[in-house]
C-alpha cells in the first residue's frame, strides 16, 4: 500500500493517546481506569507496554529495510494480542459489578487492528536482480 507507513505511524499515535483516555468506569469504586492507572495497581499499567509496542513500532515503520517490516509484524501482532488480553482483563465483570466501558478500550483494540495491516502491507521497493 502506497499510504501504509503513514497510516501504521497515525495508528501507532492513536493508541499512545487511547492509554491516557478513560478505558472502564468501576461504580463500585467511583473510578475511571486508563492504562495507567488502576485501583492499589491492581491491574498493573497495561499502558506502559503498549506505548512501548507503539514507539517501536514507529521506528520500524520509518526503517526502509526488509528485516524492519518482518519485525514489525511482530511487533504490531504482539500489540494486537496484549491489547486483546487487556480488554477482557479491564471489562470483565466481578462480584456481580460490571465496569461500563470508555472509548479508550475500544480505540486500543481499533488502533492495533490498523498497525497489524499497515505492517502485513508495507510499501517497499525491492531489487530485481539481473540475470
Amino acid at each position: 500500500m502506497k499510504y501504509s507507513t503513514s497510516i501504521g505511524i497515525t495508528a501507532a499515535l492513536l493508541l499512545v493517546i487511547a492509554c491516557f483516555l478513560p478505558w472502564a468506569y468501576y461504580p463500585d469504586l467511583h473510578l475511571s481506569f486508563t492504562g495507567f492507572f488502576s485501583q492499589d495497581n491492581y491491574y498493573g499499567k497495561p499502558g506502559k507496554l503498549l506505548v512501548f509496542f507503539a514507539l517501536v513500532a514507529i521506528i520500524l515503520f520509518l526503517v526502509p529495510r526488509i528485516w524492519a517490516k518482518r519485525f514489525n509484524i511482530l511487533f504490531t501482532v504482539l500489540a494486537f494480542s496484549f491489547s486483546v488480553k487487556t480488554y477482557m482483563l479491564f471489562t470483565a465483570c466481578y462480584k456481580g459489578i460490571c465496569p461500563e466501558k470508555k472509548a479508550g478500550i475500544f480505540l486500543i483494540l481499533v488502533a492495533t487492528v490498523i498497525m497489524v495491516v499497515a505492517a502485513v502491507l508495507p510499501d517497499l521497493k525491492l531489487k530485481e536482480e539481473n540475470k
